[in-house]
């Protein structure tokens, strides 16, 4: 056991669990409006609400674990055992002052695929005016980690890796889809929370320590998630759980480069990550340079982009730096020189996802910018889009048009008309296009002819060349142009999910 807090979380979350420290409960103790009040960080309209019930044991936890006041010795006993209270303030996660107790580290919990995760990790700045966390910070439950939940795939696998762990979300939110869960990082600190966070929520993991992949030399994974310190800049380490040390997107480079090579045949990485922009130079052939040669098919997701200057100014704020102070001004302009230096003018950020496939085919990446609202979660959509260029991958145009195919359900038919100015009335056909409502929601434009087409095809019925066959047969258009048209349009209409082939959809 790496801490005395491994001991006491189970009973901890326990009685949280008791008295309603749930986010359901918090919801209806508080009211919405005091409730929306914690993710703005307005903790006086919190304790307002509280005012006639500081007595009642919710009340009491919510102003130790959730504003951070001062509370009695008396009632944190009362509510939380005087066995607990003890051994937080041994531990220097409480301090103790005039009979009055501070928390100083937070407690949270998210749902994550209907089952509630508790997470303990470092007090953060919401809450505690002119708090800064320090360089060894843990986080906690953010908004970084539950989009790479979201994006991770919740089928069933043997192996998974959990690299740079933290307090070990990605861990246990994978935990009910992989037999053995290894969480590694470099930040002890991290792990001691790692530890007492699969004790508080009855997973077994298992805690290594040390840097990067060096704890899990020599062995493969069939699942690596990773959320590493992908911060662009200069090469330092201001915070452990942000900068890696590496220079500019080094991380989130190292993290794919060195990840394949841990990945079982078949296996995947799910990463965050980020890139930099630099003058003349693409950033999908940058981040393409990443992935070796062969036995590989990669997926970039820009979910973002950020002009350097916004991009700086957001990080310092992240760690209650302000940009107007003399420290902030120094930092600023440190890292906008660094910026200047290494022709960076904007960095992109989101989802990374690699899958490792038969070392002799020729490897495949694809680097597409989805900044439209998508759903919440999208780990199906990762892995089917595997599924889909796996298909592709063994398909010529012949193959392609001699397949049948499967329009997916929700896809949404879009024919935008506007004003017909050259008949002087009416409307005229402007845009047709085809819209998924699902996963990352892809959307064509099209012409009329592919569009007539694509509501011809059936799982159980025509080939796409006998469905436009007959198609052109009855618009007198020329067969074998029309197929040499089709393929491009169909083939990224496959890509992105709208139409699925027959074969790949059986048992659905």
């Amino acid at each position: 056991m790496r801490s005395a807090l491994t001991e006491i979380s189970p009973r901890l979350v326990q009685i949280l669990e008791k008295e309603g420290f749930t986010p359901a409960t918090l919801q209806e103790y508080l009211g919405p409006a005091a409730y929306s009040s914690i993710a703005r960080g307005e903790p006086a309209s919190i304790l307002y609400t509280l005012r006639n019930r500081e007595a009642e044991p919710l009340a009491i936890l919510i102003r130790a674990f959730l504003v951070h006041t001062e509370v009695a010795r008396q009632q944190l006993d009362s509510v939380l055992t005087p066995q607990i209270v003890e051994t937080l303030l041994t531990l220097g996660m409480a301090q103790e002052k005039n009979s009055l107790v501070t928390i100083g580290f937070d407690i949270r919990s998210t749902l994550i695929d209907g089952r509630l995760i508790w997470i303990f990790s470092d007090m953060d700045a919401s809450m505690v005016a002119n708090h800064i966390p320090g360089k060894d910070h843990v986080l906690g439950i953010g908004a970084a980690s539950l989009s790479l939940i979201s994006a991770t795939p919740r089928t069933p696998v043997h192996a998974l890796l959990d690299l740079g762990s933290g307090s070990g979300i990605q861990a246990l939110g994978q935990a009910p889809h992989a037999h053995t869960i290894i969480a590694t990082d470099i930040h002890d600190r991290a792990l001691d929370f790692a530890e007492a966070n699969s004790a508080a929520n009855k997973v077994p993991l298992e805690i290594r320590s040390g840097s990067w992949f060096d704890p899990v030399a020599g062995e493969k994974f069939d699942r690596i998630v990773a959320n590493p310190p992908f911060v662009v800049g200069p090469p330092e380490i201001g915070h452990v759980y942000r900068d890696s040390g590496l220079d500019l997107d080094g991380a989130t480079e190292y993290v794919v480069r060195k990840g394949i090579d841990h990945l079982k045949e078949q296996g995947c990485l799910h990463a965050l990550g980020s890139w930099a922009y630099r003058e003349e130079e693409s950033v999908p052939a940058r981040v393409a340079s990443w992935i070796p040669e062969t036995g590989v098919s990669a997926w970039f997701i820009q979910r973002d982009t950020v002009d350097s200057i916004d991009y700086v100014n957001t990080w310092l704020r992240d760690e209650s730096i302000d940009p107007r102070s003399n420290e902030g001004a120094q930092r600023t302009q440190h890292w906008l020189q660094h910026f200047e230096h290494a022709q960076v003018t904007a960095i992109g950020f989101g989802f990374v996802a690699v899958k490792r496939i038969d070392d002799h085919l020729p490897s495949e990446v694809v680097f597409e910018h989805v900044s439209h609202p998508i759903d919440s979660y999208v780990g199906d959509e990762i892995q089917e889009h595997f599924v889909r260029m796996e298909w592709l991958r063994n398909k010529d145009a012949e193959a392609i048009l001699d397949a049948q195919y499967y329009l997916r359900p929700g896809v949404a038919k879009e024919d935008i008309s506007t004003t017909d100015i050259q008949a002087g009335m009416g409307f005229a056909s402007t845009v047709l296009r085809l819209t998924r409502t699902d996963g990352l929601r892809f959307s064509h434009e099209m012409d009329q002819h592919i569009a007539a087409i694509i509501a011809g095809l059936h799982p159980a019925g025509l080939s796409l060349r006998e469905v436009a066959e007959l198609y052109a047969f009855s618009n007198g258009l020329e067969e074998d142009s029309l197929y040499t048209e089709l393929i491009q349009p169909i083939v990224a209409l496959i890509q992105h999910g709208i139409i699925l082939p027959a074969d790949i959809t059986t048992g659905w």
